[in-house]
């Protein structure tokens, strides 16, 4: 027969030690006696197989008074229970001080009270055990997960080195044009990317890429992305494949590629072609904010493009641009991450804050990136992109 617990109890008292034992076994506990105070060893920390003691307040030698200072630096997790042959309040009062669970009185007339007394105190300790081992299991889980977080974080470091790496050269100075980017991630990975480099001796392709969600599973679509546009520049140049030459034409086979991918994801872009030669640009829009932003001494004003983002659906219509540029500009991309770190509450708001900045600040992307403050971000809340493009006309 399984037993309900163990009870030690402790009396200098040896057959008034063992009635208690006979009536405790009956309740269906182990009983372990100790009536030998100096050579008893028993633990009574957490580790210990005691449920509840039973213990006589009138031992011989024992002031409790004295040991009660004792008792409160010991490691004791055993609830127990005082027995007396006097019910005086003093012995009462010593028996809560020392932090027992229960008081009784000899003779014990009511042993069914001493049986749910036992009961409760036994409860109480399977309680703490399974608060025990639920604390050892959290633990030992909070060093695996520890652990675990460490490595995600020592790869996510690792792919931010791979991926920095992948970007392009800024700046870039050809000439009188002058390409330079700057990428905050909101994590260690970002979803967006931005590339560009020269096509041939007159053109120089770019691109921005703003790929939904974060992480991991963004950034190695901004890998097939940058991978895609690389392939295309080789076709180009030893195929005479001139795909690269068409932003329509990048955009349809970026939409096809993400559709192939099979992980869900689909990417805002804005896609480009400079023509060094003849100072223009074509370019196409596929569902991105803001729109590229042109400053010259006209001013500031949104290059306005249709088109969904690609990775959607099949047969994707997007539109083409061709625009003669002026002597002197700057042409500005960013990743709709801006978006979020501006004042205004509403998206219309900030588009218009967002041309105000470029209007008051148009001297240099430096001077831009202070004034949007992006410099001095150190966790934004989005991915953050921005490519700039700048020209000096002659002095």
């Amino acid at each position: 027969m399984a037993s309900n617990g163990n009870v030690l109890i402790i009396d200098d008292d040896a057959s008034r030690a063992q009635a208690l034992a006979g009536l405790v076994s009956e309740f269906g506990y182990k009983v372990e006696l100790v009536v030998d105070l100096l050579n008893a060893d028993y633990s009574l920390a957490e580790s210990s197989e005691v449920d509840v003691i039973l213990c006589e307040m009138d031992l011989a030698g024992v002031s409790w008074s004295d040991a009660r200072h004792t008792l409160s630096e010991m490691d004791i997790q055993v609830p127990s229970i005082m027995l007396s042959d006097r019910a005086e309040v003093e012995s009462i009062m010593t028996a809560l001080r020392l932090g027992s669970s229960d008081f009784f009185m000899r003779p014990i007339e009511d042993t069914g009270a001493l049986k749910k007394s036992i009961e409760r105190c036994v409860r109480q300790r399977q309680m703490r055990r399974e608060l025990l081992r639920s604390r050892r299991r959290l633990e030992a889980a909070n060093v695996e997960l520890r652990g675990t977080v460490k490595m995600l974080e020592q790869d996510q470091q690792a792919g931010r080195q791979v991926q920095l790496r992948m970007l392009p050269v800024s700046p870039l100075v050809l000439d009188d044009y002058v390409f330079s980017h700057t990428v905050i991630p909101s994590l260690y990975l970002s979803g967006d990317f931005t590339d560009y480099f020269t096509v041939g001796d007159n053109y120089v392709a770019f691109f921005m890429a703003d790929v939904s969600g974060h992480g991991s599973s963004s950034a190695f679509a901004t890998v097939l992305l940058k991978n895609l546009f690389a392939r295309k520049r080789s076709d180009f140049l030893r195929q005479g494949d001139d795909s690269i030459l068409s932003p329509v034409s990048m955009l349809k086979k970026a939409n096809a590629e993400l559709l192939d991918l099979g992980v869900g994801k689909f990417a805002t872009m804005v896609v480009g072609l400079l023509d060094m030669k003849q100072n223009s640009l074509r370019y196409s829009v596929a569902g991105h904010l803001p729109q590229p932003v042109l400053v010259s001494g006209q001013g500031a004003r949104y290059l306005r493009g249709e088109g969904t983002a690609v990775g959607i659906m099949q047969d994707t219509q997007f539109e083409e641009h061709l625009i003669d540029l002026p002597d002197s500009f700057m042409l500005a991309l960013f990743s709709d991450g801006i978006l979020e770190i501006l004042p205004p509450k509403n998206l219309i708001e900030k588009e218009k804050y967002f041309l105000d900045v470029f209007e008051q600040t148009a001297d240099s992307p430096g001077d831009l990136v202070t004034r949007l403050g992006l410099d001095t971000v150190e966790t934004a809340p989005d991915d953050i992109a921005a490519l700039f493009l700048s020209k000096r006309g002659a002095q």
